[in-house]
C-alpha cells in the first residue's frame, strides 16, 4: 500500500495552559486542602507535673502540766495559819498582780498565782505574828505583814514582787495613821507589827 504523505498544514499544536489559569488551579488547590488544615487538631503543649502540697506539719503537743507535789496532811497550826492569809487579789509595785486561794483538794495549803505559775504555799505563823507562805517545793516564799505583802526566791535571794496589797492591808494602813495621829506611840507599834519573821543563818 502506499503511505499518505502528512500534511503539516494538518497537524495542530496543542494549547498550553495559560499562566492565568495555573493560578486558578493552583487556588482551588489551597482552598481544598484548608479546612483539613484548620480540623487538625493542635499539637498538645507540655503540661508541667503539678507539684503535691507538703504535707502539714503535725500539731504541736501540748506539754503535760508538772504533778502536783505530795502534800501532808495539815496540823492544827497550819490549819490556823492557813485562815490568816488574806484571800483574793493583791496589786503589787510595777502594776503586777497576784491572785491568792485556798488549795482546792488538800485543807490548811494556799494557792499562789502569779503570770502563769501557780505555786503551792504551806502558810506558817512566825513568832513576830508575819504570816509565811512557804513554797512546798522550797523554791520561793510569799511574807504576809500588816501593811503589805512580798514574794522572794529563797533560791538567788531575791525579792519578786514587793508592795503587794491586799483589800484588807489597804484597811490596816489606814487605821495605822489613823492610830498615829491619836497616839504618838503608834508608830513603834506599828514596826513591831510589820517584821519580816526572818532569822539570818550563820554561814549562809
Amino acid at each position: 500500500m502506499m503511505r499518505r504523505p502528512i500534511s503539516l498544514r494538518s497537524f495542530r499544536p496543542t494549547p498550553m495552559p495559560s499562566p492565568s489559569l495555573r493560578g486558578c488551579a493552583a487556588a482551588l488547590i489551597l482552598c481544598a486542602t484548608l479546612p483539613a488544615l484548620a480540623q487538625t487538631p493542635p499539637a498538645k503543649a507540655a503540661t508541667k507535673p503539678v507539684a503535691k502540697a507538703a504535707p502539714k506539719a503535725a500539731a504541736k503537743k501540748t506539754p503535760a502540766p508538772p504533778p502536783e507535789p505530795a502534800l501532808a496532811e495539815a496540823d492544827a497550826p497550819q490549819l490556823a495559819a492557813a485562815e490568816r492569809a488574806y484571800i483574793g487579789d493583791y496589786a503589787c509595785e510595777f502594776k503586777e498582780h497576784v491572785h491568792i486561794d485556798k488549795h482546792p483538794k488538800v485543807a490548811g495549803y494556799i494557792n499562789v498565782a502569779w503570770k502563769k505559775q501557780v505555786i503551792t504555799m504551806k502558810p506558817v505563823l512566825s513568832s513576830t505574828g508575819a504570816l509565811r507562805l512557804e513554797d512546798v517545793t522550797g523554791r520561793t516564799l510569799m511574807i504576809q505583814i500588816a501593811n503589805k505583802s512580798m514574794l522572794l526566791d529563797t533560791k538567788i535571794g531575791q525579792r519578786l514582787l514587793d508592795d503587794c496589797v491586799h483589800p484588807e492591808q489597804e484597811k490596816l494602813v489606814a487605821a495605822a495613821k489613823a492610830a498615829k495621829i491619836a497616839d504618838p506611840e503608834a508608830e513603834a507599834a506599828e514596826q513591831a507589827r510589820s517584821g519580816l519573821g526572818i532569822t539570818p543563818t550563820a554561814g549562809k
